[in-house]
């Protein structure tokens, strides 16, 4: 048996299924004891959408982001929302061997049938995003069917 490797997932790189993510948070859950104990870096923010007679309410959680680093849209009753954040520290007293930044960009799409683009109104605060979408108002097609 000498010269053999131990199995483990790094050696199992050419037979990725695409699952390999939620394989990862069943074994979290199972193996652990925790609940999906994951590494949130290719995750993206999280979103509700609620509804009522008069608008739609989107909320996103947004922690440490600021407004200058996201941009909002409504195209084709789509609601767009996307961040683009970077980080860098400038010091050009030190002589560096080794410097890192870092950029992430996301975003998130939700389809609002009946979404009108007048009126929509965004919030930023204790990093939540509270973006309010107002309905159109719908034209009465129904039609009377006289009973023979």
């Amino acid at each position: 048996m000498a010269g053999r490797n131990p199995i483990n997932k790094k050696n199992f790189d050419a037979l990725s299924t695409g699952f390999d993510n939620f394989q990862n948070k069943l074994g979290d859950f199972f193996n652990d004891g925790k609940c999906f104990v994951s590494n949130l870096a290719g995750d993206t923010f999280k979103i509700d959408v609620q509804e009522n007679d008069q608008e739609y309410i989107v909320e996103a959680e947004l922690p440490g982001i600021q407004k200058n680093d996201m941009s909002i849209k409504l195209e084709e009753a789509r609601l767009s929302i996307l961040v683009n954040k970077e980080q860098s520290v400038e010091e050009n007293d030190k002589n560096y061997i080794h410097k890192e930044r870092r950029y992430s960009s996301m975003s998130r799409t939700v389809f609002l049938a009946d979404a009108d683009s007048e009126g929509i109104k965004a919030k930023l605060e204790d990093g939540v995003l509270t973006v309010k979408v107002p309905k159109k108002d719908k034209p009465d097609n129904s039609v009377k069917i006289d009973i023979e």
